[in-house]
């Protein structure tokens, strides 16, 4: 589809419909009873757990190639597509409830996971920079994750009374008619791309994405952040209840604490447009101090050490925006969602490895020190982000140029440094 004209009214239509995606894509009542959903129905511990891998691989095996295909298809297309396929997962448990119907079900919701993963993120950069306000791109994602939380919380709220009033198939419901809002909401983000972007095939875009990373530093060094800032945290949410019952309040207070945690990283995420002027060494300083407070929190073991993992959360989940908008700027249009997918294939990794490593931690001294000692790698990125930030920027990321555009001005300047001065002109002469 050729460029067009930016409508009137700037980002406006496309922050609107994105926030929508981002509160549906969330806003799912089954979150907090599918674990008993599949107790309920005879699956054993070990059969529960078999699903959650299944899940997992099957993210991991088609993250990439759904970034690839994003970058030889539209974009929206593939929105569209993906919560439509967890509403079939999701269908299927409640009304065949099986470990059959689990597990094809967490399959669809894996596909569907990973055709949004990466296409998101590149269809909005893109639209932004066609508009001119590329570098709104961190804050308007910021409130998109935002919104995000704020779904996951009133579904947390939410699923007591409906599962009360109409069980599992009342829950199931309302999560199938959330993902058609979700695919219906897609349609309207708006899409622009030049004839080229389907020519190739997703294994050639593949390809050159992955040289692309290999050729530029800095395209690595983004890569490299993104499951650097992203991996520790959001393996040590999934352990935050554990963590919180270990300060030795009532079970019942649990959920009310875990509101308080689930707040500060909104918080992160709503500061993401200040928060996009900060260069390496004021994202390090940002790690680094998110580090301290998560470390003296948990090291805490009281409930008021909590206001420290909730300002710790919210320094990461802005860290996280903030390595996103990093990668976005140093990518070129045609395998941007191709190596956005690689940076969440190197997250989805990184987790699984924190996940091993937590549990030895935890098992041998406890939640608090596993929580501690999750400070670590953090530390270790803003040293690293700090020495980088004493390095001379290169200016085609000041710009916002493109890899391309970069060597074709880098060129330019090499043939005006090198090329012979030229003559002077002869006095014209009258014959």
């Amino acid at each position: 589809m050729p460029s067009s004209p930016a409508p009137a009214g700037g980002p406006r239509r496309l922050t609107r419909t994105l926030y929508r995606y981002a509160f549906l894509d969330e806003f799912v009542l089954l979150y907090p009873v599918y674990a008993l959903l599949f107790s309920d129905t005879g699956l054993s511990v070990w059969q529960i757990s078999s699903l959650f891998a299944l899940w997992s691989l099957t993210g991991v095996v088609l993250e990439v190639p759904s970034g690839a295909l994003a970058d030889g298809t539209s974009r929206r297309r593939l929105l569209v597509l993906a919560p439509l396929l967890t509403a079939t997962g999701f269908a299927l448990w409640v009304l065949l409830p099986s470990y059959a119907s689990f597990a094809v079900g967490f399959v669809l919701w894996g596909a569907g996971g990973a055709l949004g993963s990466g296409t998101l993120e590149a269809l909005v950069y893109e639209e932004l920079q066609r508009l001119g306000a590329a570098d709104r791109y961190a804050g308007i994602m910021g409130r998109a994750r935002a919104c995000g939380l704020v779904a996951v919380m009133a579904a947390m709220a939410l699923a007591g009374p409906v599962f009360t009033g109409g069980g599992y198939l009342a829950v199931g419901a309302a999560s199938v008619l959330t993902c058609l809002l979700a695919a219906a909401t897609a349609t309207r983000l708006p899409e622009h791309r030049g004839p080229a972007a389907g020519v190739r095939g997703w294994t050639a875009t593949l390809r050159a994405g992955l040289a692309e990373a290999r050729d530029d530093r800095s395209v690595r060094g983004a890569l490299l952040l993104v499951p650097a800032v992203t991996s520790v945290f959001e393996a040590l949410d999934e352990y935050t209840p554990l963590l919180v019952r270990d300060t030795g309040v009532a079970d019942r207070t649990v959920p009310w604490l875990l509101l308080l945690v689930w707040a500060g990283a909104t918080a992160g995420g709503l500061l993401a447009g200040p928060g996009s002027r900060l260069g390496s060494r004021g994202l390090a300083a940002l790690l680094a101090g998110a580090a301290c407070a998560l470390a003296l929190g948990a090291a805490s073991g009281s409930p008021a050490g909590l206001v420290g993992i909730a300002a710790a959360f919210g320094g990461f989940q802005l860290a996280v925006v903030l390595a996103d908008a990093r990668l976005q700027r140093r990518l070129t249009d045609s395998r941007r969602a191709t190596l956005t997918s690689v940076a969440g294939l190197g997250s989805s990794l990184t987790t699984v490895a924190v996940y091993a490593g937590y549990g030895a931690l935890a098992t041998a001294a406890g939640h608090a020190a596993a929580f501690t000692w999750g400070a670590a790698p953090y530390l270790l990125t803003a040293a690293l982000l700090a020495r980088a930030g004493r390095r001379p920027r290169p200016s085609r990321h000041a710009r916002n140029e493109s890899p391309e555009a970069a060597r074709e001005t880098q060129r330019k300047a090499h043939r005006r440094a090198t090329a012979p001065p030229c003559p002077p002109k002869s006095p014209d002469r009258t014959v």
